[in-house]
């Protein structure tokens, strides 16, 4: 039974990862790390390789955000059309009108 247990948790565990991996809060911390440890080997007189490298990792983000910001839009024209399709509420209980 207990075998069974471990399997069962080994295989819950998995999807949740991947959930967490994907999700933009796992994103924008990878995308920190990745800043900070560039900054720690940025050097004086390194060649431009870093700077386009970081160039690069920026434009990701970039696209990233407004990947986002495209989402949530699409989420708010389908709530608001979601609340202008209801019908009014009457604001007396039932069996007063």
């Amino acid at each position: 039974m207990n075998l069974i247990g471990l399997a069962l948790l080994v295989a819950l565990c998995i999807p949740i990862i991947a959930i967490i991996m994907d999700s933009p809060v796992a994103r924008a911390l990878a995308g920190r790390m990745e800043h900070e440890r560039s900054a720690r080997s940025l050097q004086p007189g390194s060649d431009g390789d870093e700077m386009q490298r970081r160039l690069d990792a920026l434009e990701g983000e970039v696209e990233l955000l407004q990947a986002a910001v495209t989402r949530l839009g699409e989420e708010n024209q389908f709530l608001q059309q979601l609340l202008e399709a209801q019908p009014p509420r009457s604001t007396l209980p039932p069996g007063h009108g």
